[in-house]
């Protein structure tokens, strides 16, 4: 017998008490564990108790025969992988076929030949270990292949984030940029001499760069761009004073575009709980869309209205334009989704999905409402501060 740190245990079922004992001393003498039982039913119950490396299986016994008690242990998942060894005082051949067909690994015949049984017990459990060891690599190899495919979700996602974060960058630093080359360009334009720059203008310029700065800082820290992680800076602020600043540098690129701005949002408005910054942001994505999208001289119209009830304030960023296809309206927010409008325009398919992750972010929604021909009226909801100022 091989060499192993414990012994097989091989179990021995006879109704002959003699074939028992010849038996158990061949395999003892050989090193191996046995146990014997006299009957099939309690050859079962053994086997419950606990498990075998190889069944010695007499076939004919009263009540319970060797083929029947095969047949069952074959039919269960914990058993169905020991190897069983018929033994018979027949050397048939029907005997052998029907053994084999209920699921035996070999067959020995009486009377029995000490290096026979030996040689025929040692091949089984030689298999019996190939098998236990292809098994358990099996199951490494299992392992290891969940691992690896969690390792390549991980990564699809973390390539996926840093595709989303390099054109939110690019995205939403370009509208800055823009003001400042137009404001920059408009004045070379008017002049062949020495540009000199009022006060107000370059305040304009400075406040322009400060929000690349603070945009870039932004995006570095939201990158993941996930509602569940995305960071907020929540104050009390006033949409009036926000949106007012926000038109005040798009100034240049409205003026360019000859749009219209009806300004409805009232000074008076209760104050909301966000985050200024990211506001910003949803703002230029909006205006910037209605500017790209839409020819010159278009009316741009910005308003809010209290939702008391509610508790939010519903703000509107609307547009009398080329409009949006009402079957477009429901997915214009999800990554990368691009309106028919839009083919021929450059763009990430980026702006709407940033929007609709800050206004959820917020514990707001977002959606528009739009036809062909008949413009664009973006919506979104922001909460309201709990406390608000005593006037």
């Amino acid at each position: 017998m091989t060499e192993h740190l414990v012994p097989p245990d091989i179990l021995i079922v006879d109704d002959i008490p003699d074939n028992i004992r010849l038996l158990s001393s061949m395999l003892v003498e050989h090193g191996y564990r046995v146990r014997k039982v006299v009957n099939g039913e309690r050859a079962l119950k053994a086997i419950a108790l606990q498990l075998p490396d190889l069944i010695l299986l007499d076939i004919r016994m009263p009540d319970l025969d060797g083929y029947e008690v095969c047949a069952r242990l074959k039919a269960s998942d914990i058993t169905k992988k020991i190897p069983i060894i018929f033994i018979s005082a027949a050397d048939d051949v029907f005997d052998k076929v029907k053994g084999f067909g209920v699921g035996g690994a070999d067959y020995i015949t009486k009377p029995f030949e000490p290096i026979e049984v030996v040689a025929r017990v040692e091949q089984q459990l030689a298999m019996r270990r190939c098998q236990q060891q292809l098994f358990a690599k099996n199951q490494q190899l299992a392992t290891q292949n969940i691992q690896l495919q969690q390792e390549i979700k991980q990564r699809q996602q973390t390539e996926r984030r840093l595709k989303v974060f390099v054109h939110a960058v690019s995205h939403d630093l370009r509208n800055p940029v823009t003001g400042i080359s137009l404001l920059l360009q408009s004045y070379l334009k008017n002049t062949t001499v020495d540009v000199v720059l009022d006060r107000q203008t370059v305040e304009t310029m400075l406040d322009s760069c400060t929000r690349q700065l603070q945009l870039i800082d932004s995006l570095v820290e939201t990158q993941l761009l996930e509602t569940s992680r995305y960071p907020l800076n929540l104050q009390p602020i006033s949409l009036h004073a926000l949106t007012s600043r926000i038109l005040k540098n798009w100034e240049p690129m409205l003026t360019k575009s000859q749009v219209v701005v009806a300004y409805r949002i009232a000074a008076d408005l209760p104050l909301i709980n966000a985050d200024a910054e990211q506001l910003w942001r949803v703002f230029e994505n909006l205006i910037g869309n209605a500017v790209k999208y839409n020819p010159s001289g278009f009316m741009l119209t910005l308003d809010a209205l209290v939702d008391a009830n509610k508790k939010m304030l519903r703000v509107i960023v609307a547009d009398n334009g080329v409009g949006i296809p009402k079957t477009e309206c429901a997915s214009l927010f999800d990554l990368y989704v691009r309106g028919t409008n839009s083919v021929r325009r450059p763009g990430t398919g980026l702006g709407l999905y940033i929007c609709r992750q800050i206004v959820e972010a917020h514990g707001g929604q977002i959606g528009v409402v739009g036809d062909l021909g008949q413009g664009a009226s973006f919506w979104f909801t922001l909460p309201l501060m709990l406390n608000q100022p005593q006037a």
